[in-house]
């Protein structure tokens, strides 16, 4: 029996869990840590805390086989972590929900050209992703920046503590919008016309290729370590959804909706990201909706810190669909998909004096899902096929949170039997890298299991419809005045 372990580096906890060859979770451990807001919008961690948190982890987990096959790394994505000629941390990352780069935008979008920027990288410039935040430091911080002589993503500032190598994949280099997403490689036009050099940036690897062999860890030393994915990338494998037709929904701190696709279809508008996935030769396409479960979470800790997830999803169970004439607006950290807007903000929108908290908790669960609706009806307009729909992340574990799912995006939506994502997606990757299996479509067959599907209601569709209707005219009334707070 050959074993595998997947570590993925997420924004509130890191998660690393133990795989046998077939799937099968033979133990996990999550560590959590902190994150830092200094200022309205800004959104930093200290990359030395998932350090530890994976030390801690991948040390208990790897107790419980004699030996491990290989290492594969999942993480958040877009985060900026930058090291000195030592090695050495020099500021903390900035992470991908961070809001602070909307003049850097500009500015690269005005170096490179709106459409030459996303004929090249597939998306235009977004404060969330990395290059905009390299630019931040180079402005705003020139001494940290003069000192810098590696640029990494959080899972692969990881790789470099294991292995002492500087490399990344290509799914996680695709949100740094430094890659060329149609040729899998940096691009040096990108890089030229943004005066970034190419130095900095580590080796870019296909997903399932071994970048490293663990170094300093005793019983671990000498284990092989693949490439790995961005956590949705990762996420997608954990799901098996790496062919055409396949499709996921996340319900972690972010929301994503994420559509497996054999070429680099991009959207012009830049309302979704186009991405290389991690089955090489392919790419997928996603939404995103910058605070889905954060949301629900900042609401808990608010106004309900005595109440459990589980007593919450009760709550809003004893409230009829539409929350009594009650809708939210999830957009705490600003919003991506399909908005593009920095300056956006939460909004409960139809208070009555007969709205108590449990309204305000079912509306929160619906304002997350009309958000979802918006990225999954842009991937309808391109015409991406979606015929098989997963649901993952802590709010998927929610059996009222999917039927809301499947209710207002009118098909039908399961889960997967385990609980670990991206986690088991990294061992996947690791497990073929090392040979384990022939490819990564293979050993989604072999390692991933579904639970049976949970159909719509066609009377809570209809009724939904109405209310996302009234939802999506929230935004446009309210852009300008957004602009003017932020201002």
């Amino acid at each position: 029996m050959a074993y595998f372990i997947g570590i993925d580096i997420g924004t509130s906890g890191t998660k690393t869990a133990l795989f046998d060859e077939n799937g099968g979770v033979i133990t996990a451990r999550t560590v959590t840590y902190p994150m830092a807001q200094p200022q309205n919008g800004w959104a930093e961690q200290a990359p030395e805390d998932w350090w530890q948190a994976v030390r801690t982890s991948l040390a208990e987990v790897a107790e419980k086989v004699e030996w491990v096959d290989g290492i594969g790394l999942s993480g958040q994505m877009h985060g900026l972590v930058m090291l000195d000629g030592d090695g050495a941390v020099i500021r903390p990352a900035i992470l991908w929900c961070d809001q602070r780069t909307g003049r850097e935008c500009a500015e690269i979008t005005e170096a490179v050209g709106r459409e030459r920027l996303i004929a090249i990288t597939a998306n235009p410039a977004l404060t969330g992703f990395t290059a905009a935040k390299i630019l931040w430091v180079q402005k705003h911080e020139p001494e940290n920046y003069s000192r810098c002589r590696h640029i990494l993503l959080p899972k692969d500032y990881i790789r470099y503590k294991l292995t002492g190598e500087f490399a990344t994949d290509v799914s996680d280099a695709g949100g740094m919008q430094l890659l060329d997403i149609r040729n899998r490689c940096w691009s040096d036009e990108v890089l030229e016309k943004l005066a970034i050099d190419k130095a900095l940036l580590p080796t870019v690897y296909e997903s399932p290729e071994i970048t490293g062999v663990v170094r300093g860890l005793g019983k671990l030393d000498g284990v092989p370590v693949a490439a790995g994915a961005g956590d949705n990338a990762a996420a997608a494998v954990g799901t098996g959804a790496v062919m055409e037709g396949k499709a996921f929904t996340t319900i972690g701190s972010s929301g994503v909706v994420y559509a497996h696709t054999d070429r680099p279809v991009i959207d012009t508008e830049g309302r979704v990201h186009t991405f290389c996935c991690a089955v090489p030769g392919k790419w997928h396409v996603m939404g995103v909706t910058q605070a889905a479960g954060l949301s629900l979470k900042w609401f808990r800790e608010q106004f309900a810190p005595g109440d459990s997830y589980a007593e919450l999803d009760e709550q809003a169970e004893k409230v009829p669909v539409g929350a009594e004439r009650l809708l939210f607006l999830p957009y705490l950290m600003g919003e991506r998909t399909p908005h593009l807007d920095p300056n956006a903000r939460g909004v409960f929108f139809g208070f009555s004096a007969l709205h108590q908290k449990r309204h305000m908790v079912r509306a929160v669960m619906e304002g997350v899902s009309y958000s979802l609706r918006d990225c999954l009806e842009v991937l309808r307009q391109m015409e991406i096929p979606l015929s098989d729909m997963t649901v993952v992340g802590g709010g998927g574990k929610s059996a009222l949170w999917r039927q809301m799912l499947a209710d207002i995006f009118g098909m039908e939506v399961r889960t997967v039997a385990g609980e670990e994502g991206p986690a088991l997606g990294a061992a996947i990757l690791a497990g073929v890298a090392v040979g384990a299996y022939p490819s990564v479509e293979a050993a989604c067959a072999k390692a991933v299991r579904k639970k049976p599907v949970q159909k719509p209601d066609p009377s809570n569709t209809a009724a939904y419809e109405t209310f996302y209707h009234i939802y999506q005219t929230l935004y446009p009334a309210l852009k300008e005045s957004f602009k003017i707070l932020q201002g």
